[in-house]
């Protein structure tokens, strides 16, 4: 089962998608169909805050509803639009930067590849969900390029959290292009900018919960540009571990439900390419992660 937000009839709604992703289940109303009642959220960030009563209530109505289905409550998945499954991030998306020796070596040399964990973030308004469009920013970038990550989900509070126990704050995983202006991102010195200009931030096209993914480190992950492969790779490639990313950065700030953290990109951008081939208006970009799905962009004006 993964969960959704998406847009049916006009009305945005907490979803859940079976297995087979050909179905969508609105929660709030298969629920009160079921017995009247409604404990479910109307948005992602109160339902990942629920944390375990979500997940539980979650999987009895979407039972239920596969057994009694409504056209009230079970849609067809081609009918409703996915939004990204948290729309608007409650904070900036936190990102690892040169996670992938490869990937800090084709953007540099051995210097580069880091020693600690390099984190930087992007902000709530760059988020964007599955099949929506990536602005081009032609007024403001020449180098538009492509990262496809792994991202997790923090699903309970929690600082100073220790290595042993990170996994156990996850809620669950899904899929970001951390979209990069690479000029911006020279030019300033800094990562925000060339990682913040609107809708840089795809994710999607939903989220899987972390009980379905027993080992993160160890998925495969490919990024494709108009059918080409440009990255192909495996998170247990990671220098940095997702139980190491969330020790670190929790040791002093305070990791809270609904957080994100994207786990950084393998080698493959096109930044990295000799010449550099960096995306254009009407090129396709999808990110396919083992176990989650694939999150679909096109590139606007």
């Amino acid at each position: 089962m993964k969960f959704i937000t998406a847009v049916f009839n006009g009305e945005t709604l907490v979803g859940a998608v079976p297995e087979g992703e050909e179905t969508a289940i609105h929660l709030r109303r298969a629920e009160r169909a079921m017995d009247g009642k409604e404990t479910i959220p109307a948005s992602m960030l109160e339902a990942i805050a629920q944390g375990d009563a979500f997940l539980d209530r979650a999987r009895k109505v979407t039972d239920w509803a596969l057994r009694h289905p409504g056209p009230d409550y079970v849609y067809r998945l081609g009918d409703v639009r996915l939004l990204a499954p948290i729309p608007r991030p409650a904070k900036n998306v936190f990102c690892i930067g040169k996670n992938y020796v490869d990937h800090a070596l084709e953007l540099g040399d051995a210097a580069d590849v880091p020693k600690h964990v390099i984190v930087f973030s992007k902000t709530p308004t760059t988020v964007i969900g599955h099949e929506e469009t990536i602005l081009r920013h032609a007024d403001v970038t020449d180098e538009v390029d492509y990262e496809g990550e792994l991202a997790l989900i923090i699903g309970k509070k929690g600082r100073a959290i220790r290595r042993e126990e990170a996994l156990d704050y996850v809620f669950g995983y899904t899929i970001i292009n951390d979209v990069t202006a690479r000029d911006l991102q020279e030019r300033h010195q800094q990562y925000l900018l060339g990682k913040s200009l609107d809708t840089f931030c795809p994710m999607g096209p939903w989220i899987v919960p972390s009980q379905l993914i027993p080992n993160p480190n160890d998925l495969r992950i490919e990024t494709r540009v108009n059918g080409e492969v440009r990255q192909q790779a495996s998170t247990k490639q990671l220098i940095f571990p997702i139980e190491s990313i969330i020790e670190t950065i929790s040791k002093g700030i305070t990791l809270e439900p609904g957080d994100i953290i994207a786990t950084g990109t393998p080698a493959g951008v096109g930044k990295g390419m000799r010449p550099p081939r960096f995306l254009q208006t009407g090129d396709v970009v999808e990110v396919t992660i083992e176990g989650i799905g694939t999150l679909r962009n096109k590139v606007g004006e």
